[in-house]
């Protein structure tokens, strides 16, 4: 009996993606920037140029693109202040985020924000 069907037959899909792994290259800044550079300019994300590169299926479901940051309870304070919100209103502070990265673009010579 393989360990596939061992499983319940709800977890059976579920067997490929338990044993997927997860691999990380260490190719160099250099390498690792044009990568991104090439995702970022085909609008995919670096896994899914790396499987281009490599000749895997890539899941053609598109991206949602967008920019993300890991925040500690201390640094949503900080933002509050610095925006004068409350620091639980975590909708305020990502809105008005936001807005301060699209006006930085704007001040850049060259740059336009959308």
């Amino acid at each position: 009996m393989s360990e596939k069907s061992k499983l319940p037959r709800r977890w059976q899909k579920e067997h490929k993606v338990v044993k997927a792994v997860q691999m990380a290259f260490d190719v160099g800044e250099e390498v690792q920037y044009l990568i991104r550079r090439e995702a970022l300019d085909l609008s995919i994300n670096p896994p899914d140029r790396i499987r281009q590169i490599l000749g895997l299926p890539v899941n053609s479901k598109p991206v949602r693109p967008r920019l993300s940051i890991s925040l500690s309870p201390q640094d949503f304070t900080l933002l509050a202040e610095q925006f004068g919100v409350d620091p639980e209103d975590r909708i305020a502070i990502r809105h008005i985020a936001a807005e301060k990265l699209i006006r930085h673009l704007n001040l850049k010579p060259g740059h336009a924000a959308e």
